[in-house]
């Protein structure tokens, strides 16, 4: 693969800036934004390491921070998907506002209770996501915007963790878009056994680029 691009960007919302890192490989026509979960962000080895993926396939990412540092402390904002969804479609306006990134079709990828803010932001902005992919989401946190998702999604939930399989089966039961719920064998919460984060990796390739690529990719 040719050299990576990789941006600092600032990123606008309302009274904060959020920082956040651009992953742009040559010829990439679609992105993915991250949203962290669990006062995560923009260093989240995991979604790197996704991202990185996402690159070698030829599509765009961006990785920004949800939470200024200080917020990260306050764990009441940790869980507050309202504000989460808030701040990740602020970083949606900063993509269609630049020039090289506007004509993209857009994708969202959310962790734990990135997820929940991810598919809480596809519900509101239907005409723009295109594809979401949870990874170990806890989508149960945005029970009224299930219902509203338009993008299909992709749930995928690592084999020990079995409560959270439970509460992505019933999540997955509200949703009416086109839908997947992918459980990785030998997985858990945080997919650090081996192997399993490049099987995520590997899923979140093949959904994107499948429905990015149906959008205009």
């Amino acid at each position: 693969m040719k050299t990576l691009q990789k941006d600092e960007v600032t990123i606008p919302a309302g009274e904060v800036a959020l920082k956040g890192n651009l992953y742009l490989p040559p010829k990439a026509n679609g992105i993915v934004l991250f949203a962290h979960g669990s006062g995560s962000g923009r260093f989240s080895p995991r979604n790197q390491f996704v991202a990185k993926a996402l690159a070698a396939a030829g599509i765009a990412s961006l990785l920004s921070d949800l939470l200024n540092e200080w917020e990260a402390e306050d764990r009441q904002k940790v869980f507050d998907i309202d504000l989460l969804s808030e701040r990740l479609l602020h970083g949606l306006t900063w993509v269609r506002e630049e020039k090289k990134l506007k004509d993209f079709p857009v994708g969202l990828f959310g962790a734990s209770t990135g997820a929940a803010a991810a598919l809480s932001a596809a519900a509101q902005r239907p005409k723009e996501v295109k594809a979401v992919v949870s990874r170990g989401g806890r989508p149960d946190l945005a029970p009224d915007s299930l219902a509203l998702v338009k993008a299909p999604t992709l749930l995928i939930v690592g084999g020990h963790d079995r409560q959270v399989i439970e509460l992505n089966r019933a999540a997955l039961s509200r949703l009416h878009c086109t839908k997947d719920l992918v459980i990785v064998p030998d997985a858990g919460h945080l997919f650090e056994e081996p192997g399993t984060l490049e099987n995520v990796a590997a899923l979140a390739i093949k959904w994107f680029s499948r429905y990015l690529k149906a959008a205009g990719l």
